[in-house]
């Protein structure tokens, strides 16, 4: 199924809503007065339609269980690496009682190599939550969303709107580029999500409930595909004729980022990921093998396995580590 639904890090389904999920969708005030341009929502809107992808958390009748599951998994992390795992995790665990009795070991097994395991903990934290405050389905409305256990602003707009079909300020960052161009002018939006560029999604959303969702899942995928940070396809992008300042202005140049990124290479999230793979491998590793990932830095290989057990992702066991 073509324009399915949803972004790069999102879920969702066909923005054309089925009848009886449009009946039971919860209504939501308006977060700010609208002012989006229906021209360009409308152009948008249509460009999803046939250049959408095909991802089966869009598909209809996927539950509001494998779409929350789906953007905590997109958080970070490409659609390319979450695919086999979200697949995986569907049929092991399809509600959320499933995973809420999952062995935390085999949980941490198959989140595989999606980064930051934290999240696979809280995601069967969430699930344990629904079962036990919500008799096992997953709550309506941002509010009950953002009480469960890892779920904050973004994950609790995306599954209102894509799942629940209700009318939320959905904004990650394909969104957020997108608003920055078409609306501002800038290439790029600023580093930090700032209190004027939450009061511009939400003016940018449409009015109307079921054309709301239809943006949020259009506006997102353009961002992922078209309206790239790196090489921004704009002969493709249907903003181009009239609804990008940017655009028009002559596609300025972003302002210079002076601050100095960390590298990967060498850092303690790199070696707590080779001590999670090793653990994920084996069940458990000895003392002498987590030495072995760095005999120049044993202090990094010291506080990196005790961060994991802080956190829940390892558990100390003599001279060993081993999964919870």
């Amino acid at each position: 199924m073509r324009g399915a639904s949803a972004p790069s890090r999102g879920a969702g389904r066909d923005h054309q809503v089925p009848a009886r999920a449009a009946r039971d969708a919860p209504e939501v005030p308006e977060a700010a007065v609208s002012c989006a341009d229906e021209d360009a929502v409308d152009a948008v809107i249509s460009w999803f339609a046939h250049a959408g992808r095909d991802l089966p958390w869009r598909h209809e009748g996927v539950s509001a269980w494998a779409i929350l599951v789906s953007e905590v998994m997109l958080q970070q992390t490409p659609v390319v690496r979450v695919l086999p795992r979200w697949q995986e995790w569907m049929e092991l665990w399809p509600t959320p009682a499933d995973l809420a009795d999952a062995p935390a070991a085999e949980v941490l097994r198959r989140w595989d190599r999606l980064g930051y395991p934290r999240r696979a903990l809280r995601l069967q934290e969430c699930a344990r939550a629904i079962v036990r405050e919500h008799g096992g389905e997953v709550p309506r409305g941002e509010e009950a969303l953002r009480a469960l256990p890892g779920i904050g602003e973004y994950t609790a707009a995306a599954v209102t709107a894509f799942a629940h079909h209700g009318r939320a300020v959905v904004v990650d960052t394909n969104i957020r580029r997108v608003l920055a161009r078409s609306r501002t002018g800038h290439a790029l939006p600023d580093r930090s999500y700032s209190a004027a560029e939450r009061g511009l999604a939400a003016r940018s959303l449409p009015t109307e409930r079921l054309r709301s969702v239809a943006w949020n899942q259009a506006v997102m995928e353009l961002g992922a595909l078209v309206c790239t940070a790196r090489s921004p396809r704009c002969a493709d992008c249907p903003l181009a004729a009239g609804g990008c300042a940017w655009f028009a202005a002559g596609r300025p140049a972003p302002v210079e980022d002076t601050r100095r990124r960390q590298a990967f290479e060498g850092t303690d999230r790199q070696m707590r990921g080779q001590i999670m793979a090793l653990l994920r491998r084996g069940g458990s590793v000895s003392d002498e093998q987590l030495l072995d990932l760095d005999r120049e830095d044993v202090p990094r290989v010291h506080r990196c396995s005790a961060s994991l057990v802080a956190d829940g992702l390892a558990v100390r066991e003599g001279g060993s580590l081993r999964l919870p």
